[in-house]
């Protein structure tokens, strides 16, 4: 069986396919999308290995031909010499305006590779073909590409949609059980942010979904593809409710900064903390049930997540360090941080309204529980 959701964008729209068994369909579902028989695909090493002959396969079975660049994994990826480096090999492939480029990999792929095609002629069409959670539920929809700086994470890129996405929910399967709760902390923030029947449900069904339960994962992509693509058709280019998705976002990116983009705390992790922290922060300035931070942190530690500062291993900077760091984050208008916060379990909100003292002290709290 296959779902479709799709993202409605006038002459910027497109469909993203939902289902197991996706990659050996590819060349079917591509097929209608390209002018030649001949994509470019980009991937990183890891998942080349497991996934590259599967999809090859599968779109020479309609007669399509691909040729291959393999990266490091990893989100030291994300980076100005490997973007240099794609979009180069792109050139040299001779990739013209009419042709298609394929992100085969998870959320550090799809954002180098969605950007690679954004600057390459002045925008060239991209599908993304997402094999994790996170990209399937966050990153492959919506169009925001980039890479990492050292002043920051996503701090360079473009807006540019895909022309297709195929998430494949049988590929998750090939997941180490790290990543896949990773990219969880992506599926409970949108139950956070605006939809609480939907997070109800996941303190019922998660559980089931990691262990494998297909149906679940499916209606979990489904759900969350679903909430993005109504988000981002109101606003593509987070003028207003596209914000709402960078719940946990402002704590997560200061954490990964501090961090260095290690494998100390992969991104998802670091949404999920986050989620906690916003959550903390709205019932510590009275905008929330004080019993609500308390239901997030349980579902999180139910699915054997990260949860709070002290699951991160290694040292942290103090309060003032991580406040500084989110001085560097994109939300940062007129000097002032931006945030986004709760009245509750699915009513996230957006605010520049955010005392000092209480931001400090939520971090002060959090690290606290570090020194035991």
């Amino acid at each position: 069986m296959m779902e479709t959701v799709h993202v409605g964008l006038g002459a910027r729209s497109y469909d993203i396919h939902i289902g197991a068994g996706l990659l050996s369909r590819a060349g079917a579902l591509i097929g209608p999308v390209l002018s030649t028989p001949r994509v470019a695909v980009v991937t990183d090493e890891n998942v080349g290995a497991v996934h590259l002959d599967t999809l090859r396969a599968g779109l020479a079975q309609a007669g399509i031909t691909m040729e291959v660049l393999t990266l490091p994994p990893g989100e030291a990826t994300k980076s100005w010499p490997h973007l240099i480096r794609c979009v180069e090999w792109l050139l040299e492939r001779n990739i013209e305006r009419d042709g298609v480029v394929v992100a085969l990999g998870g959320g550090v792929i799809g954002d180098l590779v969605g950007f690679a095609a954004a600057i390459l002629r002045r925008g060239v069409r991209f599908i993304q073909i997402p094999t994790s959670l996170l990209a399937q539920v966050d990153s492959s929809v919506g169009g925001k590409t980039g890479i990492n700086t050292p002043q920051g994470k996503n701090l360079v890129g473009a807006f540019h949609q895909p022309a297709l996405v195929l998430a494949d929910i049988g590929v998750l399967d090939t997941l180490a059980p790290r990543d896949y709760l990773a990219g969880y902390g992506e599926v409970v923030k949108y139950g956070l942010l605006g939809d609480a029947a939907f997070f109800a449900w996941l303190e019922d069904s998660g559980a089931a979904a990691a262990r494998g339960d297909m149906a679940a994962r499916a209606a979990i992509v489904r759900r969350a593809v679903e909430m993005k693509a109504d988000i981002v058709a109101r606003d593509e280019t987070e003028q207003g409710d596209r914000a709402l998705l960078n719940l946990g976002h402002t704590f997560c990116h200061a954490l990964e900064a501090a961090t260095g983009y290690s494998d100390r705390l992969l991104h998802g992790e670091g949404v999920a903390i986050g989620c906690v922290l916003a959550f903390d922060l709205s019932a510590r300035m009275g905008l929330c049930p004080q019993e609500e931070p308390g239901r997030v942190r349980a579902h999180l530690r139910a699915m054997g997540m990260k949860a709070d500062l002290s699951d991160i291993p290694g040292d942290l900077p103090d309060a003032e360090g991580l406040i500084a760091l989110m001085g560097q984050d994109k939300k940062v208008r007129g000097g002032r941080l931006h945030f986004v916060l709760a009245r509750g379990i699915g009513a996230a909100f957006v605010t520049a309204d955010v005392p000092a003292e209480a931001l400090r002290a939520t971090l002060d709290d959090a690290l606290s529980l570090r020194r035991g």
